[in-house]
């Protein structure tokens, strides 16, 4: 278990020295890849109730995502969550417009005050069909490196015993969050699928 800490101590901080290196218009370019992915994924495009997740500096940007959510007529579920547990709720936006009010957090995110009891709450209210899930690194077998708070583990075991079972999850990730194997241990979470730029194929000595 220590060991698995550690190893999980040590690629926090390598990948967040990669992403720190990418320049904003970079990031940019790449969220933008990752959203067009998501928009042509077929598990994306047959979703009604999908909860997003609003992006921090490192995190591929959801802001188009959330823009299409709304112009498909999907409902837009977001994370709210507490800071002195691992508790997480996802609650509904009703617009653009309802998301730009919404109070800062310290993490410099938006998301529902703790008093806000009015928004409907996703497992409460018919489940959800898809989730987007946010992390620091990710592999091709769907591990997820997350910031070791573990909201959205917690999160996804508690949808599993709901009748409808765990939502589709899809993790957004730069190119760079891609790691060869992440270390997990028995409470981590597989997603799903994971989308990212593909890297382009290294050039072969026959060309």
């Amino acid at each position: 278990m220590a060991a698995v800490r550690a190893a999980k101590q040590a690629a926090r901080r390598q990948i967040k020295a990669r992403v720190a290196a990418l320049s904003a218009a970079e990031k940019k370019r790449q969220s933008l890849v990752v959203a067009e992915k998501l928009f042509r994924n077929p598990r994306y495009v047959s979703s009604e109730r999908i909860a997003v997740f609003l992006s921090m500096d490192d995190e591929v940007c959801t802001q188009e995502i959330i823009k299409d959510v709304f112009r498909c007529g999907k409902s837009c579920f977001i994370p709210r969550y507490e800071r002195s547990s691992s508790h997480m709720d996802m609650l509904k936006l009703s617009s653009l417009q309802d998301m730009e009010t919404l109070p800062l957090t310290s993490w410099n995110i938006r998301q529902p005050a703790e008093d806000d009891h009015s928004r409907e709450e996703a497992l409460s209210s018919g489940g959800l069909d898809l989730i987007l899930v946010p992390g620091l690194g990710f592999d091709q077998s769907g591990r997820r490196l997350g910031r070791g708070k573990g909201f959205y583990d917690t999160y996804l075991e508690r949808c599993s015993r709901q009748d409808g079972g765990k939502p589709y999850t899809i993790a957004l990730a730069f190119r760079e969050q891609i790691c060869e194997e992440i270390p997990v241990d028995a409470r981590d979470m597989l997603v799903d699928e994971v989308l990212c730029e593909e890297r382009q194929a290294q050039a072969t000595d026959s060309e």
